[in-house]
């Protein structure tokens, strides 16, 4: 836990830059404002918001932000040091950069002599020019600059004197921060330990002999060696004081520092002030926020904010955990906004059953002879194929069937489901007719789909809908399917996996059949029968749809 009195780290987000290189990352204009608020709202010092003039996109983001500016965070500009043999006072580039009208402006150069002369195809001397025209232009027009040494460490390595160089530049021409990149991603801990403490040295040596504020170190790493986390707290545990990363370790190849690790490791472990307590207990949704912005599925097992992160299965886990979760958790999961779950399997014990039933409003005693019919019920049923840490809601289902207190909401009496299969045609058309019984009375009715599970959903809201409204609030947001024993052919038993939610909620729900339909069907009876149960005992249920609207948090699962 930091107090006022912990040493004091700068966190420099660039998913907006950085982060938006990651393959098969794409967003808008609107995507980017929404991020960038909600960065702000997290209290991250520095969000580098992208590279005004290199496309139409960037420009209108920085221009929105000058109508209706961040209120914690400076928003940066990056950019790079001008083009060999122009002069940065006539440099398009960076007449875009001072029009994004930011107070500071990230400027990367070249750090590694390869890079200089294979990638710039100038001299040495050249690339110190660039760097020094640029930074002190930028600073002539009111600007204040971080400088990134990229392929520092590479650099660094291959050739330190003319890598020290280019910092000794940028200390002249007026950088307030020396931003250590290992953008290859290859370098090691130790390695960086001792580099940033050369560098340390160096810099304090070149400022006292120019009679020049010394200049403070930070670190940008990658992840390609799976060190971008371990590299970041090796550089601030050896002098660093700037940590730049990405929401959900998003970025090019591999990634970037995970600032969803970093923050809780430098703030919880190192006792380092990084953002407030009441921020830092929001990271798990300002991360799924992030994953749900870019469409990318949340990481359920990442340290700190995953679904998984705080989840034991291992019925002696479970028993230890109840008595003190210090046993099996490294820290609180509320500090970082997370959970304590108790997932049940065929690997559970009874308490793991007592557990998840305490979730559920539920009080049993292992003595109680339904305790023990609900884990031989579970373990049985697992065997069959069923997999209910995947679908706690089914699981909630089973508990409240083995106590009598299942509402019995409908009855599905039969269904049907007709395709249209024409060759050549990349959609399937499905008509799907179900009959089913409410309160006693008998309804038939009928529903297109692009699919039967879509036409079979589709069919059985329509006839809910007219006596639970809350129906029309549902929707299907995952469907998956997987052959349990592929080695019988068609005949195999398919166990149906399906996601719903009502805005505020998700939960998962399971069917298992040797008919793909009949799985299917299980699956989003279940999920509409949990979706009910949700409204009409919410105070029965671990958490209900008021509570998560006032926290505007996306729980997964029941």
């Amino acid at each position: 836990m930091t107090t006022n009195s912990s040493p004091q780290l700068w966190l420099y987000d660039t998913t907006l830059r950085d982060g938006t290189q990651r393959e098969g990352l794409s967003v808008s204009i609107e995507d980017k404002l929404r991020i960038a608020r909600r960065l702000d709202q997290l209290g991250v010092p520095f969000i580098e918001g992208g590279w005004p003039g290199a496309n139409p996109k960037d420009v209108q983001f920085f221009w929105q932000l000058q109508e209706d500016p961040l209120k914690n965070s400076e928003i940066v500009a990056f950019c790079s040091t001008r083009r060999p043999h122009t002069n940065a006072a006539s440099e398009p580039m960076l007449q875009a950069i001072l029009a994004a009208g930011t107070r500071w402006v990230t400027v990367f150069g070249k750090s590694w002599d390869l890079h200089v002369t294979t990638g710039l195809k100038t001299t040495l001397e050249e690339n110190l020019a660039m760097i020094r025209d640029t930074i002190e232009y930028l600073g002539s027009q009111g600007r204040r600059v971080i400088y990134d040494a990229e392929h520092w460490f590479d650099g660094y390595k291959h050739n330190p004197d003319y890598a020290l160089k280019t910092l000794e530049t940028a200390i002249a021409s007026g950088a307030e921060w020396l931003v250590l990149c290992d953008t290859n991603g290859g370098t090691l801990p130790h390695e960086v330990t001792e580099i940033v403490q050369a560098v340390n040295h160096h810099s304090s040596l070149v400022a006292d002999k120019a009679q020049m504020k010394i200049p403070q170190i930070g670190i940008h790493t990658h992840n390609d060696s799976d060190l971008a986390v371990a590299n970041a707290l090796a550089a601030v545990m050896a002098g660093a004081r700037m940590v730049q990363g990405t929401i959900n370790g998003y970025g090019e190849r591999c990634g970037n520092a995970n600032l969803c690790s970093l923050i809780p490791n430098l703030q919880l472990k190192l006792g380092y002030s990084c953002i407030g307590e009441d921020e830092l207990a929001q990271l798990t949704e300002a991360s799924r926020f992030v994953s749900e912005v870019v469409n990318l599925a949340p990481d359920e097992h990442a340290p700190f904010v995953g679904i998984s992160a705080f989840a034991h299965k291992g019925g002696i886990h479970v028993s230890a955990v109840e008595r003190n979760p210090l046993t099996y958790e490294h820290i609180q999961p509320e500090q970082v906004g997370n959970r304590r779950r108790i997932v049940i399997s065929e690997q559970s014990g009874i308490s793991n059953v007592l557990a998840k039933a305490r979730t559920l409003g539920i009080e049993l005693d292992q003595r109680q002879p339904e305790a023990r019919q609900i884990l031989q019920k579970m373990k049985d049923l697992e065997s069959e194929g069923y997999q209910f840490e995947a679908a706690e809601a089914s699981f909630a289902l089973l508990m409240y069937e083995a106590l009598g207190k299942r509402q019995k909401f409908f009855e599905i009496k039969g269904f049907q489901v007709h395709c249209d299969l024409i060759a050549g045609k990349e959609t399937t058309n499905s008509l799907a007719t179900i009959k089913v019984s409410v309160n006693g009375e008998n309804i038939l009715e009928a529903a297109e789909g692009i699919g039967p599970v879509a036409a079979l959903d589709a069919a059985l809201r329509k006839a809910l809908v007219k006596f639970y409204p809350q129906i029309a609030e549902f929707e299907l947001t995952d469907y998956k399917v997987r052959i349990l024993n592929g080695n019988t052919g068609t005949t195999a038993k398919t166990r149906a996996l399906v996601q719903s939610g009502n805005g505020h909620q998700r939960w998962t729900t399971l069917g298992v059949s040797t008919n793909i339909l009949e799985a299917s069907y299980q699956a989003v009876v279940a999920g509409l029968e949990y979706g009910l149960l949700l409204y009409s005992q919410p105070k029965a249920l671990f958490i209900s749809s008021e509570k998560l609207k006032s926290q505007n948090t996306t729980v997964s699962e029941s």
